[in-house]
């Protein structure tokens, strides 16, 4: 004998557990599909990289070599390897993020490639084929950190070791015997002679998970502690101490390295994620108001930082041009930016090596001259 309930309530309870159902099912789905979007959106940007460096060999050398192509498709078959890897180890994971790098990252070598074409280097000594090693390396490393960090929440327990390793790299550059000679700024370290690289790019990793770390336990003595005036909460003196801790390294990094870029790099993460974490607009304003002193202070007391200034303010002064750390790198990278125009002269037809650095420091005026206003803001 069985019995069965009906009524109202019934059909209300039936109705509840079917959208349940339902919602689980969807749950179990979504992460399918954001990696199926992830799968097609790489498989474009295999197609924009590669044809980025079909292009670029048709443009200069009328033909297509077949070589380099492979090199690339290697490094696609290291980025299909993460896609997979992120498959079964973070199926929600932003579907985003790796097919924007895979983009940028061919798109850079494509560039880097296209000058090498036109100076006598190959082998070892070609730009593109470094950059497409270190990029094999980073892609490696992904992997690596993707399948040995599960849980980033992990890093909470060493937030103030990341914070010490990240200033160790930074004083690297200036350590005697470390230093690389010849670079201008002291932002590179020589091991050995034949390997180089910039501790700043690791420490900004180490810096940003301190940072994180702090804010995790600060930011509710941070929101709703302060003082109103004119209009704006003001933080009390013990929460405006580490920015102004921040803000006092990021001045040693200028003075003791020359690097203004890094220095207000540092600051300027420190400020964007304090902002983020607190949602308060007074400490981006202190912030910029920090930095504005800073460069100011620094233009005024250091001939290095002055100079920098001076070449970008009086940028087409024929005397500031001839300097021997004047202006002329900056106006012929706005020739070629100017020579581009809106559409670019078409990759490979341009002339981006006229540039000093123009596979480094300068790529985005290279890519500017060939892919024009229209590229460069794609």
């Amino acid at each position: 004998m069985s019995a069965s309930v009906t009524g109202p309530g019934a059909e209300t309870s039936q109705i509840s557990a079917d959208t349940t159902v339902v919602r689980a099912l969807r749950k179990l789905r979504t992460p399918q599909t954001q990696r199926n979007r992830e799968l097609w959106l790489l498989l474009l940007a295999f197609a924009i990289s590669g044809g980025a460096i079909a292009l670029v060999q048709l443009g200069a050398l009328g033909a297509v070599d077949w070589s380099i192509l492979i090199y690339a498709g290697v490094l696609a078959a290291l980025v299909l390897a993460l896609h997979i890897v992120l498959r079964f180890t973070a199926p929600n994971a932003d579907p985003i993020v790796v097919p924007i790098a895979t983009v940028l990252t061919g798109l850079g070598i494509a560039m880097i490639y296209r000058i090498d074409l036109a100076a006598p280097l190959g082998g070892w000594d070609a730009y593109s084929t470094r950059q497409m090693v270190w990029t094999a390396i980073a892609v490696a490393c992904a992997v690596a950190v993707v399948l040995m960090l599960r849980n980033y929440r992990v890093l909470f327990r060493y937030t103030y070791i990341f914070g010490l390793v990240g200033l160790v790299l930074l004083i690297l550059p200036v350590v005697p015997g470390l230093a690389a000679e010849g670079t201008g700024a002291a932002v590179w370290v020589s091991i050995g002679g034949f390997f180089s690289f910039q501790p700043a790019e690791l420490a900004k990793i180490c810096l940003a998970i301190f940072f994180a770390g702090y804010l995790v336990r600060t930011r509710e003595s941070l929101t709703s502690t302060g003082h109103r005036f004119l209009g704006m909460t003001w933080p009390r003196a013990r929460e405006i101490g580490p920015l102004l801790v921040i803000w006092l390294i990021s001045l040693g990094i200028i003075v003791l390295q020359r690097d203004l870029g890094t220095g207000v790099l540092v600051f300027g993460m420190f400020v964007a994620m304090l902002y983020t974490a607190t949602g308060r607009t007074s400490w981006a304003l202190m912030g910029i108001a920090l930095a504005a002193i800073g460069v100011v202070i620094a233009s005024q007391v250091m001939t290095y930082v002055g100079s920098r200034v001076s070449a970008w303010w009086n940028a087409f002064d024929p005397e500031v041009i001839e300097r021997p750390a004047g202006s002329y790198q900056l106006v012929q990278g706005i020739f070629g930016l100017a020579q581009g125009g809106l559409i670019g002269t078409g990759l490979g037809q341009g002339r981006p090596y006229l540039t000093p650095l123009s596979q480094s420091d300068y790529i985005l005026p290279s890519l500017g001259e060939e892919l024009g206003l229209f590229g460069v803001f794609a």
